[in-house]
């Protein structure tokens, strides 16, 4: 994943610290002044950039799941040719960065996603159902014997143990990012691996 180097524009730097304060708090336990001071600007001052709470809750949920979607159709458009198992890993990739440099998103998600208006919400599971489908693709290339349905299972599980990152601990406490990004990656791996080898017929 290339590194963006320019500096956060004041609009990303609202939107982070609010993403960490919903995490904390919950939503209706921060207001736009602390938000605000998080970032050093008056409260009434985040309505030059956002009409409200809601309207930072909505473009950080449909935002992330905007990024996914078109990280991993990029991801797919430059392993053109290559092997399938590292189109995989390459996917797999993408979402470690993401569970473990967006944990308050995966918190906000889970709590907060009942809030949004159903057009946004609607919006996410749009574009979460796309996101699954381009890795059921890949898993189906690497493990050919997997049907549809039970592809897409195992990207669910998969997905659902990269982002268990917010309860694996305290900054701190956990290896460093590295090893621990080398772990979700042969977790993933074998989740996959074991679904592809449950799937194939006794040997005779």
């Amino acid at each position: 994943m290339a590194i963006r180097t320019d500096a956060p524009t004041r609009r990303e730097q609202i939107l982070k610290e609010a993403a960490r304060l919903f995490a904390e708090r919950g939503f209706h336990g921060v207001g736009v002044d602390e938000i605000g001071a998080a970032v050093g600007i008056s409260g009434p001052g985040l309505y030059r950039h956002f009409p409200g709470k809601d309207a930072m809750l909505a473009e950080l949920l449909v935002g992330i799941s905007g990024r996914l979607l078109t990280g991993a159709k990029r991801r797919l458009a430059e392993a053109a040719g290559v092997p399938a198992e590292e189109v995989l890993d390459s996917l797999i990739e993408g979402h470690i960065d993401f569970a473990l440099d967006d944990r308050p998103l995966i918190t906000l998600h889970d709590r907060e996603l009942d809030r949004l208006r159903d057009s946004d919400r609607k919006l996410v599971r749009q574009l979460q159902r796309q996101y699954v489908e381009l890795w059921v693709e890949v898993v189906r290339r690497v493990y050919p014997e997997l049907t549809e349905p039970t592809a897409r299972s195992a990207v669910h599980s998969v997905f659902g143990l990269l982002n268990s990152t917010p309860h694996l601990g305290r900054p701190g406490v956990l290896p460093g990012r590295g090893a621990t990004a080398d772990l979700l990656h042969r977790m993933a791996r074998g989740a996959f691996g074991a679904a592809g080898g449950g799937a194939r017929p006794p040997e005779e």
